[in-house]
């Protein structure tokens, strides 16, 4: 690259996300010698580091003469601390756009050209609108040898979590779309104490109020290395991590980051996104849970049957012994929505309070049962009575409290700083709620950023109700948020269908 052509970089301190951005003078010479434009994608060199980023054209006030601008994460990425002149040159041609541009027009594509694409993505090659394209041309339109090499290639872009050959290694995933679904923690705590090993990582919330880690954080220590994983799972024989800790299948959230975006969620993708991450966590067993429902993720019976075929056929295919429940998603499990409101029903399950949510009980056992049955536990009465008894002895609780201090210790469960409490606008019979609208409710309360934030149900269906009878408590850290979700509500309350008293 000629000497000429390079700028001093300078932090914005702009925050684009995920996607690098950098930003030149409109009547800078580089611009002008190799006609960039906004939106050319360039690359940028200090010593062993590149970067390839979007570009965007300022005035002449914004920055100084002779510098290039860098957004958060490009920053971040080439590891500067400002001052530095950097080598600025277009970026390389991305032959494997040509294999999106194929997939585009219909056609299918080679195992090569999916690794291929995924590399790129991985290596951050891709602007958000090019994989945008790659996920738009693949909504349920990959076969089930594009799956499968989708996630063969997003196993293969990050590290892997690696166990003795003879390890069974069991996990399970649910689809999600039902607000308070936590069984995660309940199933590894009784999985694991009746001998199975169950290294899990989950995720953070993308759409939800809260996901298992956000969960899972408010009780313990859930940011753990490969090597921490590894060794708390050697200690308790399970661990509840964060999985974006560890860079296991790193591509797999640079596409969730751009789905979430679109609102989009492809059959194939959602596949290949689950059972790579059990891949990269060394699975050989995987259970997966699909709730059905009216405003669960997953809407009617076929589409769950769909789904559990494309598993069972791709997990085969690469080595995992499967299992595929459908389950009931009509309403919301448990009382508590939100990181504090779920552990606190975690725990009194755990603990067999008699106030304790039935329905997550019963749901965790129901999928304990069959992680252990799925593991070779006897049959599926035998590993019914098992998971039971290790519940209702104290052992899962006990087992619970080694994992959380082998990850660091007990945590004491945040409080909200304000409440309120929502009641019936009239008597009847609840028929139905909308678990979206829930979810959205307990997010404008601010889950799961405010971790004490979230709402607890006082009902559940076939309730019968009386006028002004309570059927949530929302919980805030800001008086501000609060009102806006009490707002909401008083514009949503139909997201509890209540039939009216004859």
């Amino acid at each position: 690259m000629p000497a000429s052509h390079t700028l001093i970089a300078m932090e914005m301190g702009i925050d684009t996300h995920q996607e690098p951005v950098v930003f030149m003078r409109a009547d800078c010479e580089v611009c002008r010698a190799e006609g960039f434009n906004a939106n050319t994608r360039i690359q940028i060199g200090f010593e062993d580091n590149t970067l390839i980023a979007t570009l965007n054209v300022v005035t002449e006030k914004v920055l100084p003469p002779d510098h290039i601008g860098f957004s958060h994460i490009a920053w971040q990425r080439m590891a500067l601390k400002g001052g530095e002149r950097v080598q600025i040159s277009h970026a390389p041609l991305l032959h494997s756009m040509s294999a999106v541009r194929k997939k585009i027009y219909g056609h299918t594509l080679s195992s090569r050209e999916i690794h291929d694409i995924v590399a790129d993505i991985t290596a951050h090659r891709y602007s958000d609108m090019q994989i945008a394209s790659f996920i738009t041309a693949g909504v349920d339109c990959l076969n089930t040898q594009e799956i499968i090499a989708l996630t063969q290639a997003m196993v293969a872009s990050g590290k892997r979590l690696s166990w003795p050959d003879t390890l069974q290694l069991v996990d399970k995933h649910c689809i999600g779309g039902v607000p308070g679904n936590r069984t995660t923690p309940i199933v590894v705590a009784i999985a694991s104490a009746a001998g199975l090993i169950m290294p899990k990582t989950s995720s953070r919330a993308i759409t939800s109020p809260s996901g298992t880690a956000d969960t899972m954080e408010v009780l313990t220590r859930v940011r753990l290395s490969l090597e921490q994983i590894q060794q708390t799972v050697r200690q308790v024989n399970a661990c509840l991590a964060w999985g974006g800790a560890v860079n296991l299948s790193p591509a797999d959230d640079m596409l969730i980051r751009i789905e979430h975006a679109l609102d989009i969620d492809g059959v194939g993708q959602l596949v290949a996104s689950v059972l790579s991450k059990k891949l990269a966590a060394g699975s050989t067993h995987a259970l997966i849970d699909i709730p059905v429902g009216p405003t669960a993720k997953v809407r009617s019976q076929h589409e769950a049957k769909h789904l559990a075929g494309l598993f069972d056929t791709v997990g085969q295919a690469l080595g995992l012994k499967m299992r595929c429940l459908i389950t009931d998603g009509a309403e919301a499990i448990g009382y508590g929505i939100g990181p504090a409101q779920e552990a606190q029903d975690i725990l009194a399950v755990l603990n067999n309070e008699p106030q304790a949510p039935a329905d997550l009980r019963e749901r965790a056992l129901f999928l304990a049962a069959n992680l252990l049955n799925l593991a070779g536990g006897g049959t599926l009465e035998v590993a019914q009575a098992r998971a039971q008894d290790l519940l209702a002895s104290g052992q899962a609780w006990e087992q619970f409290k080694r994992i959380c201090e082998a990850q660091g210790g007990m945590k004491q469960i945040p409080q909200a700083a304000h409440q309120l409490e929502l009641g019936a606008r009239h008597s009847g019979t609840l028929l139905a709620m909308d678990n979206r609208r829930l979810s959205r409710l307990a997010k404008l309360a601010g889950a799961p950023i405010s971790p004490a934030a979230g709402l607890r149900l006082h009902i559940k269906l076939g309730q019968a109700l009386a006028q002004k009878q309570p059927l949530l408590t929302l919980y805030a850290d800001s008086r501000g948020e609060l009102d806006y979700a009490a707002a909401y509500y008083a514009d949503n309350h139909d997201m509890f269908m209540i039939g009216e008293s004859s």
